[in-house]
């Protein structure tokens, strides 16, 4: 109803779990790169908890666009199951067959250890997922825990991710239970979006919806995470709401009147009371319990988000929770920059160095100043300074050169596949997350830059030491809006022709002048020519392999 009224494409706030829309904040990340590392390594349960609404599914989501080849899942989704039923269940997703009639327990776990074994012969891994977990029963729960028992000398033969509300913490730290406990490998606890993440997710929501400008204040956000808690579920909720009342008044911004109307109307007086007062009513209390100290602690706040980064000068270094601390004693420096080095694709060597066995970066960096770095070596890649005051702004300062900036989840082939030099979250040795600026790949190799530091790993490394999250920056139409749809009309559309007309089609022949009906069938034929998915929709992905055909000076990690 609202669409046209703030010029959007589609509905910005909707519950649906769209990819398209997916906003991973700081805690999303470290959650994935959390049971990314629990999954790589041999151990037996993998354990994701988080209140209702905060983005468990998007993670799992992202977890399984990312599961190395050779794994066989199981899902199990209504866990209020008996031992007999769950046992059942497990067999079904996994293809095995038994008798119908069975009722005893030990038939089906031997049939599942069989294939345990079988799968483990043809080196493939079984992976058993349990959604809402902390429905499942004590009883229950001890039989998974045995079904984890099968292994070789080097690890379990069945992984179990339980993925559940806090609730299945409390039942897992249970007397009875600590032995299933004692065997979790990974855990993470996945909390509310913070009072400064809040404004990126609503902004970029709005931005995948069609729609740049701002419409909510920072008054009104601040209000936001005092109503919903940071409860992304929630802010979508209230957001929809407010985007409505704000049409019916005629208005281009939400005030804080009609937000606190569209509280009222979708959580309740009484709930829009209560959440307040945990939120706004406790920061008061605390403002005026700790006075001038809550104004220095916000500087030290842990930032959130890669392109909204917020850099403050400070004799203690800002660290995010899984970050190595130097010395308090001593100033974090950043050395003068370099001098800017060209485009990746002017300056590939014909001889690749030979990769080394390690990752090895200063990965006791405050998080900050390694990002600070990340991006400054990405932007000199297109040529692009980037002073240390840009940390606060990156993807604006992106917007200014023309630019615009991407960031996914995804594989190796993915990134290779976009072909354009990206920051990539890694993990050392221990776990620690970092970033480095990857400006080169091949087959077997990949090339990192940290400022003058340049290292090539190979690239079974990487894939062990990755989350697999990475950001790229990548060229706007002069004056587009992206996505482009072909069936419109517009000099974007234009420009969309005008692109596809001298590239040849899957058939490797050059197509005729395109018909305003036919451009959509040009742009799907291009998409699927380039690996991408076939939706007819010029969306950022296909506009960056459009425009790796094009003569504009451009990095690449590899030359086409």
């Amino acid at each position: 109803m609202y669409n046209k009224h703030f010029n959007l494409e589609e509905k910005p706030f909707s519950i649906a779990p769209d990819p398209r829309f997916l906003y991973m904040s700081e805690k999303h990340r470290e959650a994935l790169a959390h049971l990314l590392y629990g999954l790589k390594s041999d151990g037996g349960f993998i354990l994701l908890t988080g209140e209702v609404g905060t983005g468990k599914t998007t993670v799992f989501r992202c977890l399984l666009d990312q599961l190395p080849e050779g794994i066989n899942l199981a899902f199990v989704f209504n866990p209020k199951l008996s031992s007999e039923e769950l046992l059942a269940t497990v067999c079904d997703e996994l293809g095995i067959e038994y008798p119908a009639t069975v009722t005893s327990s030990k038939l089906l776990v031997d049939a599942i250890n069989r294939y345990l074994l079988k799968n483990h012969s043809e080196g493939r891994k079984t992976v058993l997922v349990i959604d809402e977990a902390q429905n499942l029963t004590t009883d229950v729960l001890e039989q998974v825990r045995l079904l984890t028992n099968l292994e070789t000398n080097q690890r379990k033969l069945l992984q179990i991710i339980m993925i559940g509300q806090p609730e299945l913490r409390d039942l897992l730290s249970r007397p009875e239970l600590r032995q299933l406990a004692q065997r979790i490998t990974a855990r993470y606890h996945l909390g509310p979006l913070s009072r400064r993440e809040i404004g990126p997710y609503i902004n970029h929501r709005l931005a995948v919806a069609g729609h740049r400008k701002k419409i909510f204040s920072d008054r009104v956000i601040s209000s936001i995470h005092d109503l919903t808690g940071g409860i992304p579920r929630l802010i979508n909720v209230l957001c929809d709401r407010a985007l409505l009342g704000t049409y019916v008044q005629g208005r281009d911004q939400v005030n804080q009147k009609t937000l606190f109307q569209a509280a009222r109307e979708v959580f309740g007086d009484e709930s829009r009371a209560s959440r307040f007062s945990r939120g706004g009513l406790l920061t008061i209390l605390g403002i005026a319990l700790l006075a001038g100290f809550a104004f220095f602690l916000f500087f030290f706040t842990p930032r959130s988000g890669l392109w909204n980064l917020e850099t403050k000068q400070s004799p203690l270094p800002l660290t995010a929770e899984i970050e190595l601390q130097t010395t308090p004693s001593e100033e974090p420096v950043i050395p003068e920059p370099s001098p800017l080095l060209p485009p990746v694709s002017h300056a590939v060597d014909s001889k690749t160095p030979e990769p080394v066995s390690r990752i090895e970066w200063p990965t006791d960096l405050p998080r900050e100043m390694n990002l600070t770095i990340a991006f400054e070596t990405l932007f000199a890649q297109w040529n692009l300074p980037f002073a240390q005051e840009d940390s606060s702004r990156p993807c604006e300062k992106a917007w200014e050169a023309g630019l615009d900036c991407l960031e996914r989840s995804g594989s190796l082939g993915s990134l290779s596949h976009l072909n354009r030099p990206a920051i990539l979250n890694l993990l050392d040795q221990d776990g620690v997350e970092f970033f480095a600026t990857l400006i080169r790949l091949d087959d077997h190799s990949a090339t990192f830059r940290f400022r003058h530091i340049e290292t090539t790993i190979s690239r079974d490394l990487l894939e062990k030491q990755w989350s697999g999250n990475y950001s790229l920056l990548w060229r706007l139409p002069d004056g587009f809006q992206v996505p482009i749809h072909p069936d419109r009309k517009g000099t974007e559309v234009d420009w969309l022709r005008e692109q596809l007309l001298p590239l040849p089609n899957e058939a490797g022949e050059s197509p005729p002048p395109l018909a305003p009906n036919a451009l959509t069938e040009a742009v799907k034929s291009f998409q699927r020519k380039e690996g991408l998915k076939a939706d007819g929709i010029a969306g950022p992905e296909t506009i960056i392999h459009l425009q790796s055909y094009s003569d504009q000076p451009t990095p690449h990690l590899r030359e086409r």
